[in-house]
């Protein structure tokens, strides 16, 4: 047994750092250790085909799930590729991959396909970890297993200190990973990342279980791992945050050409979108829309330190939207294929805002009493979609069959059909 089962087997849950209210009586627990070091001591990093076929072998030997995580270099690289891969299973020890020395890791993920994949928060790394050939076919997702648990707190480091009693470093989360070679501290602080997570999975199952949760976290963990990979963003340079001060189509027309241009420029240099020209300058320029470069100089944003080739390429951008026709230019808002947003339905259809109003206060009863937030319950959306075009007839049965239409799970038709049922109705009788 390790340190952190013998620390999880001492008390069922631990409440330090904010494990969830427990219903028959709450464990009192020390200070919490610091974890310093990984048990096996820091391993080299595999950044060759020799190295990379020896650690395959080793982990299709293992046994147990496998803990897996990834670092990106969100702030500083263009897009959001892996530039580390760390893995830990019983029987194979930790290992660090490089995936810029080894780009294709397919052999790796159908070494461990079938085995259980435990990854904290799991819709972050996969989209990176499909990129080099890693797709889970099971998987246990601890920080949603702590959100359905009831932890108000389900960051790695409060999960691990709330659970097992133990403190993870905290230093090296928003570092630039795409560095090479990659300093120890940070290695450190990568390998002891997958150190307890294995444990921290079976103190969460056990508490699911405890809560009568633990299918619906199964159901949860079943529709990540089968999910398609996600579709392209339309339009997503509309994302440019403060667009909501550009009003005009020719100003929402700089902004799409200014926003093009740089992800152009970012993705020739590999760095972040944000540091080749920042949302703000964006945004600044869209709203003066400039008639020439002297004037763009004169705006936040562009005239710190931007030499007269980089203001004349942003300008370009701004003529080029000054240029174009009135049929070429963008739209205002994006196209709606849903209900309207909840704050225009008491206009809209006052009718159809109440039955929301009395839909959302049930479902937030519902899930206080679940002791899990109300987004895990049920999607917003969901719930707007069925009150805006409610069933007929309105039924539990008829409720149910369009939450499933929706993508709801099982457990969450379940729970969620019911109470939705009958708000929904109560609504009908007093309209």
């Amino acid at each position: 047994m390790t340190d952190a089962q013998e620390a999880a087997a001492a008390s069922s849950l631990r409440t330090t750092g904010g494990a969830p209210p427990d219903d028959d009586g709450s464990t009192a627990s020390g200070a919490p250790t610091p974890l310093l070091e990984p048990r096996d001591g820091i391993p080299e990093v595999i950044a060759d085909e020799a190295s990379l076929a020896a650690t395959i072998a080793a982990f299709a030997a293992g046994s147990g799930p496998v803990a897996v995580d990834a670092e990106r270099a969100s702030g500083y690289r263009y897009g959001q590729r892996a530039y580390l891969v760390q893995l830990r299973r019983e029987g194979a020890g930790t290992a660090l991959i490089d995936p810029v020395a080894c780009p294709d890791l397919s052999a790796l993920g159908e070494a461990l396909s079938g085995v259980e994949w435990v990854l904290h928060a799991a819709t972050q790394d996969l989209p990176c970890l499909r990129e080099i050939g890693m797709v889970p076919t099971r998987l246990f997702d601890t920080e949603l297993a702590g959100r359905l648990a009831g932890f108000p707190r389900v960051g790695l480091g409060a999960m691990v200190e709330g659970v097992l009693g133990f403190v993870l470093e905290k230093g090296h989360s928003a570092v630039d990973w795409s560095t090479r070679p990659l300093p120890e501290p940070w290695l450190r602080y990568a390998a002891l990342d997958v150190e307890l997570l294995v444990d921290l999975r079976d103190a969460l199952e056990k508490e699911l279980d405890r809560q009568g949760k633990l299918e619906w976290a199964h159901q949860e963990f079943e529709a990540i791992a089968s999910a398609p990979p996600p579709e392209p963003r339309k339009d997503p340079w509309r994302r440019t945050s403060g667009m909501h001060k550009v009003r005009r189509r020719r100003q929402l027309g700089v902004v799409r050409e200014l926003w093009q241009t740089r992800d152009r420029i970012a993705q020739r240099r590999d760095v972040s979108p944000g540091k080749v020209l920042s949302d703000a300058a964006i945004v600044e320029a869209a709203l003066a829309v400039p008639a020439d470069v002297h004037a763009l100089a004169a705006l936040n944003g562009f005239g710190h330190r931007m030499g007269r080739r980089q203001l004349e390429q942003w300008q370009a951008a701004v003529d080029r939207a000054k240029a174009l026709s009135e049929a070429q230019l963008p739209q205002p808002g994006q196209p709606v294929t849903g209900p309207p947003p909840p704050r225009a339905w008491a206009d809209k259809d006052p009718v159809a805002a109440a039955r929301l109003s009395a839909a959302r206060s049930a479902v937030s009863a519902l899930a206080e009493r679940l002791n899990m937030p109300q987004e895990n319950l049920v999607a917003p959306d969901t719930v707007r979609r069925v009150c805006w075009e409610p069933p007929n007839p309105l039924d539990e049965e008829s409720v149910a069959a369009a939450l499933f239409g929706l993508g709801a799970r099982t457990w969450q038709v379940e729970q969620v059909a019911p109470v939705l049922a009958t708000a929904l109705s109560a609504q009908v009788k007093e309209a």
